[in-house]
């Protein structure tokens, strides 16, 4: 499903919703960052859960159980349950779990909304540092601030103009899991940052480009870029080129002017090695 760029604009209000709601969840999961009584497990595909996990999606759910009844959701953590109005929200409560067991203040809390257009709303807050992005189709990208976020006091987000991938800075996610070959052509060619791999970063000008690749990303990690990339004046797809959120489960985001560059440097290049112990979240 990509951005469709000439659909109708999202209401204001499910952007702003979808901000207060990620406000919560940050809230939540930064009190339970600095608990020392929780629990975590490995789930059926090997990635960890913890008690905050959890809680933070029911509470996400719970929220919109109240205020769009017949939307449907899928989580992370508790699947899917099924609507009636053909929209859906996708929720990560805890983006980077393997961060958050470790004590690295290096996860997000994000939440996207698709319509019958496709992405509609995309969230993702690093509330360690207390910093957010939002983006709503034909709204704009923006960058929040502070405890309580809230889109009357951010500032709109847009994406460098570089134009040369030489030495262009590019965030790469787990680059321990990628392929020699992948990590050797990027790295001749780009300034390799080992990050997170955020989009923050991208759409607030710390970035030229973010890669991702090694093991594959899920649907939620990835449900938020469609439109926060676009409506900050980048693009995002695949390592292939294709949709990011129906493709090969890699990630290249960009300004949009180093896209087809970079998709030429990594183009027939194998994208993940097999590792066992690989950190997880965008």
């Amino acid at each position: 499903m990509d951005y469709v760029f000439d659909a109708p604009s999202v209401d204001r209000e499910l952007l702003d919703f979808a901000v207060r709601l990620a406000g919560r969840a940050g809230q939540m999961s930064v009190q339970g960052f600095f608990r020392d009584d929780w629990h975590s497990r490995r789930k059926e595909d090997g990635s960890e859960v913890t008690e905050i996990d959890l809680a933070v999606e029911e509470l996400v759910r719970n929220e919109l159980a109240g205020h769009v009844p017949e939307d449907g959701i899928y989580g992370e953590e508790m699947g899917s349950t099924a609507g009636v109005s053909g929209r859906r929200w996708i929720i990560d409560p805890i983006n980077g779990t393997t961060s958050f067991t470790r004590r690295w203040p290096l996860f997000s809390n994000d939440i996207a909304y698709e319509d019958e257009y496709g992405p509609a709303v995309g969230v993702i807050n690093m509330p360690m540092s207390r910093q957010m992005v939002a983006a709503g189709r034909g709204l704009g990208c923006w960058v929040l601030t502070g405890e309580n976020p809230d889109l009357k006091s951010g500032h709109r987000a847009r994406v460098t103009e570089r134009t040369s991938t030489r030495g262009a800075r590019t965030q790469a996610l787990n680059p321990a899991g990628w392929p020699e070959e992948l990590l050797t052509a990027l790295h001749r060619e780009v300034f390799l940052m080992a990050s997170m791999g955020c989009v923050v970063d991208l759409v607030t000008g710390r970035a030229d480009a973010v890669v991702i690749a090694g093991p594959p990303m899920a649907y939620e990690d990835v449900a938020p870029m469609p439109v926060i990339v676009a409506e900050a004046g980048g693009r995002v797809t695949d390592l292939s080129g294709g949709s990011v959120l129906g493709g090969d489960k890699t990630v290249l985001a960009t300004n949009g002017l180093l896209h087809d560059a970079i998709l030429k440097l990594v183009e027939g290049l194998p994208r993940s090695r097999n590792l066992n112990a690989l950190d997880d979240g965008a």
